[in-house]
């Protein structure tokens, strides 16, 4: 067991979905990334997701761009990331950690040496958002070799025939991108999810978490009803660039509240 696959099944036990929180590395500081991570955390989160800084996060809102351009303005660098990760590590032995973001960053050394120092880092998994399953071999082989879960996405334009190719060498879990289009706009109609999760369970023993445009505890609650998870990640990078340093304490808040409604969606009639 993984641990992820651990955080899933102990999310499965209790009869719930598993909540996902995202944040980015760097935002607004390295220095403050650890606190708000812990925060995530302690309010609830089962997974973390940390976001690496790029300059054309081409699948990201307004408010993820902007949390980009902020940790990047203040110098956020891969070894910050590494760090962050590394220390999270330490203070949270169980929690699983996800590193998501573009091919750039992450192959600029070369697969082998992005896939060592994030398993040196203790990372569980690492999600490129723009390298498709046909670029597997650029960084996929290098990942599982380090132990590293390669969390692929799959999107409503996902259709049949490609679906296969998505999850072949997946693990982790698989990232259902519910709207087409950018992160933290828009919220897909719950018909349409609850018919893409079925679809994917039908071809996959791994969990399905559900993202972008997740904001309220109802919705996490609506995705929380059929998916093995819920993905949060814009509306608690507003939060960080609201607060700024200050952010942990009104992220602790809002993900207690993502949790609360989560653990309690399979126990109201749907």
């Amino acid at each position: 067991m993984t641990r992820l696959s651990t955080a899933f099944a102990i999310a499965r036990d209790e009869h719930r979905a598993a909540l996902v929180a995202f944040v980015t590395a760097g935002d607004p500081s390295s220095q403050a990334t650890p606190a708000i991570l812990d925060a995530l955390v302690a309010g609830g989160a089962d997974v973390i997701e940390l976001g690496m800084p790029f300059t054309d996060p081409m699948a990201d809102g307004p408010a993820i761009q902007s949390a980009n351009i902020r940790s990047l303005a203040a110098g956020t660098t891969t070894a910050d990331i590494l760090q962050i990760a590394t220390d999270f590590r330490a203070r949270h032995p169980d929690v699983p950690l996800v590193l998501m973001g573009y091919a750039n960053p992450m192959l600029r050394r070369g697969p082998a040496w992005f896939a060592n120092a994030a398993r040196a880092a203790g990372v569980d998994g690492v999600i490129c958002v723009d390298l498709p399953p046909e670029e597997d071999d650029a960084l996929g082989p290098e990942l599982r070799a380090a132990g590293i879960a390669p969390i692929r996405l799959a999107t409503p334009t996902t259709d049949a025939a490609r679906l296969p190719q998505v999850l072949e060498g997946a693990s982790g879990f698989v990232y259902y991108v519910s709207v087409a289009g950018i992160t933290g706009l828009q919220q897909a109609a719950q018909s349409s999810i609850e018919e893409a999760v079925a679809r994917l369970k039908a071809s996959t023993d791994l969990p399905i978490a559900v993202g972008f445009g997740v904001r309220t505890p109802e919705q996490a609650a609506a995705i929380a009803r059929v998916a093995d998870g819920v993905v949060v990640g814009s509306a608690i990078v507003e939060l960080v660039a609201q607060h700024g340093a200050d952010a942990p304490a009104a992220v602790t808040a809002y993900i207690q509240t993502l949790s609360a409604a989560i653990r309690a969606a399979r126990k109201e009639p749907a």
